[in-house]
């Protein structure tokens, strides 16, 4: 039998780029082809009916039930007209992904005859079996019962011959399951919390919305290469494997040209994601070998997400047809950067104002710097929460390492903005003075001049960075559903503006100025928040120092952080803005808990396989090899060449055999502690258990593995090493 190794990279060498055809006519042509658009629901809804749905969508009401039977017959003509049998709500769970289960178009008359149909109910629920999907305990396994419920806010598509409603999941009891739920309430609580700190610089603003632009990182491995590779095809990273002389310290790859291959696969999974209405706009090499990177235009924060979860369905689904394998994993390969999904976050008028870009008059800047500062203070409020919105078994490799953000909450504002609060945070309301722009800035609100746009640097090693008209959470996970982090700063946000607009109406309401009031509270919340910014080094040890005498969240343990969720400040602030209750924080507590025990269960389990099925028998043949060679020496040379001729061979052998034990060493007390692990009473403490005692001795265990693969003959070793893995497109 030949080296399953050799077979994979073989058989990668073989595959070439796959013929694209190219889509007809400009993007504007196909562009949401696969979409019920606005547009054309006017060719297939009636009128009347049709002015019911836009006004209930863009007044956030829930739609009428006596006009979803006219909506669906409407929707149904559009899916069977492009050929669609089938149709599912599709919604998503806490496992992180999507779920769908489809039904039939077809069904039975009264008189059993066959028709074709789509129900107003069957548009607007479905009941999926809410005791399969992860719940932290509101499902038990005997009440099953749950809803998913069409969430008109986002336009239903097709993928293949299926007709996809997007759509909430929650319990018999009403307790959201999923992360739609949740990121709809908190974007109706920011929205409202927004447009009422908005009247007090413009009557006009109506309407408030929250926007997202997610930048997907991600990694493509030749499926051959994959498929011989158990970590990867089981956990999603290389559980162990030596760096590769040359991975990224040239910086070649960073926006280098793209392979001819990986052209192709970007080339149709573009046209696939605009076809389903993701209005994508840029593509390039990240800084890994073979890691690379898609983004789309900005959109409503909870569309935006949708789109996100789409668009990494439609990415495996082509890269299968290129024989190429998406690592979504934070963190699939050690000593390379690993991948995140950095998500730009702004907030919009119904005038057309961005509410955190600088203004053009003095109003729109005092108003600029109003929700600038309140995020500030949101973040720093709630900082610890908001890393325990991205943290998991998975981004927990990637914080910290290789240009990725480090594990402590902080904001980056760049000099100029920094300077602008520094200054306001000392002068008096008719000071003067003078920025890096060399424009004069009073402080008096009549008197605010323009506040340049595209005034930052940037900063990698920043989790939460504002970049000129937006704030880009840089800490997302790249296979993460960014709802979690959305919905967390979404409710923080609006907690902190309901705050600010209680000081200040109180103030008002005494006799104090509107101008001179929100001035002054604003000048106090730039003192109250200053711990949060650092525009600083995030990888250096004085920061992290720096960080815990400014009493910022410096835990680094991922159980430990997800405690979070439970904090008094933490209950209150979902209380009051109402996106989760207790018993939800509860549950997700749970869930995320559980989620990081299998996963590292996994793991260990794997590399228990990979060390003593793989690891192991490659040593000791090529152990086996050196000793046959020491003998063969023996007989042909004297005693003295030989003592010098087999000096090395001795020394490779001793290696091999203390690697070895270490590896088996290691193995025994890696599964002795999994053991203790899962006899732990709760999903906490397991967890916990995991962290400080399995995780640790998988490192020792790679450690060793790592060592041989460099000791043993290339030939001997059976799996596709880093640089195979990263170099063969």
């Amino acid at each position: 039998m030949g080296n399953v190794r050799f077979d994979a990279i073989r058989r990668a060498m073989e595959h070439r780029a796959i013929a694209v055809a190219s889509p007809e006519g400009r993007v504007k042509d196909y562009f949401a082809r696969d979409v019920f658009t606005r547009e054309k629901m006017k060719e297939y809804i009636s009128g009347d009916v049709l002015l019911q749905l836009f006004d209930d969508v863009d007044n956030g009401r829930t739609i009428r039930r006596d006009i979803a039977d006219s909506v669906a017959i409407g929707i149904r003509k559009w899916a069977m007209e492009r050929g669609a049998t089938h149709f599912t709500h599709w919604f998503q769970p806490l496992t992180g992904g999507t779920a769908e289960k489809h039904d039939a178009f077809f069904t039975l008359d009264k008189n059993g005859m066959p028709v074709e149909a789509l129900s107003g109910d069957s548009l607007y629920q479905q009941e999926p079996d809410a005791s399969s999907f992860p719940s932290g305990g509101i499902r038990n396994t005997f009440e099953a019962r749950g809803y998913s419920a069409w969430d008109p806010s986002s336009p239903v598509f097709l993928i293949g011959d299926t007709l996809c409603i997007p759509t909430v999941f929650v319990a018999y009891t009403g307790e959201a399951l999923d992360y739609k739920t949740p990121l709809l309430r908190s974007t109706a609580s920011l929205c409202h919390a927004a447009r009422e700190v908005c009247q007090y610089f413009d009557k006009q603003v109506k309407h408030v919305h929250a926007n997202l632009g997610w930048e997907q990182e991600y990694f493509l491995v030749d499926e051959s290469l994959y498929s011989a590779r158990p970590d990867l095809v089981m956990t999603g990273r290389t559980l162990m494997g030596h760096n590769s002389a040359k991975s990224q310290q040239l910086e070649d790859h960073y926006f280098g040209a793209i392979p001819e291959r990986v052209l192709a696969f970007m080339r149709e999974l573009e046209y696939e994601a605009l076809m389903a209405g993701i209005p994508v706009r840029t593509r390039h090499n990240e800084v890994a070998p073979n890691q690379f990177e898609m983004a789309p235009i900005y959109e409503d924060v909870n569309l935006a997400n949708d789109h996100n979860l789409l668009v990494m369905s439609i990415m495996e689904r082509v890269a299968e047809k290129h024989h190429f394998r998406v690592l979504l994993h934070e963190k699939p390969y050690a000593g390379v950067n690993g991948s995140g999904k950095h998500c730009n976050w702004s907030l919009q008028t119904n005038t057309g104002i961005n509410l955190l870009a600088p203004g053009k008059n003095p109003y729109q800047n005092l108003q600029f710097v109003t929700f600038l500062v309140n995020v500030l203070m949101a973040v720093h409020r709630h900082n610890g929460l908001l890393k325990a919105s991205i943290v998991s078994a998975t981004n927990e490799h990637r914080l910290g390492a290789n240009e990725a953000p480090p594990a402590i909450i902080s904001v980056f504002l760049g000099k100029q903005i920094s300077e602008v609060l520094d200054k306001l945070e000392h002068a008096s309301a008719d000071e003067a003075i003078i920025i890096n722009a060399k424009k004069e800035m009073k402080l008096g609100v009549a008197n605010i001049p323009e506040i340049l746009l595209d005034n930052t640097d940037r900063n990698r090693t920043s989790p939460f960075a504002f970049t000129g008209n937006r704030f880009e959470f840089r800490a997302v996970g790249s296979s993460a559903n960014c709802g979690a982090a959305m919905l967390t700063l979404n409710a923080a946000v609006a907690e902190q503006l309901m705050l600010f607009k209680e000081e200040v109406d109180k103030r008002v309401e005494q006799g104090e100025a509107k101008e001179r009031v929100l001035f002054d509270v604003i000048k106090r919340y730039i003192v109250a928040c200053k711990a949060i910014r650092f525009d600083g080094n995030g990888y250096s040890d004085e920061w992290k120092e720096e960080a815990k005498k400014r009493g910022l969240d410096c835990e680094q343990s991922t159980p430990l952080i997800i405690d979070r969720y439970l904090s008094d400040s933490s209950v209150d602030m979902f209380g009051k803005t109402n996106v989760l209750s207790r018993g939800e924080l509860e549950s997700r507590c749970e869930v995320k808990w559980e989620t990081y025990v299998k996963k590292l269960q996994i793991e260990s389990r794997v590399m228990g396989d990979l060390v003593v099925n793989h690891v192991l028998p490659a040593a000791k043949r090529y152990q086996t090899m050196l000793l046959q060679n020491v003998l063969a020496v023996k007989q042909v040379f004297s005693a003295d060449e030989t003592e010098s001729l087999n000096e090395m061979d001795y020394s490779i052998i001793r290696q091999i055999e203390k690697h070895s034990r270490a590896i088996l060493d290691g193995v025994e007390r890696m599964t002795d502690a999994r053991h203790k692990a899962n006899r732990q009473p709760d999903e906490r403490s397991k967890a916990i258990a995991y962290h400080d005692h399995v995780l640790p001795l998988m490192a020792e265990i790679r450690d060793h593995a790592d060592a041989v693969e460099m000791i043993v003959d290339d030939e001997l070793w059976t799996l596709p090493k880093y640089r195979e893995l990263m170099f063969v497109h």
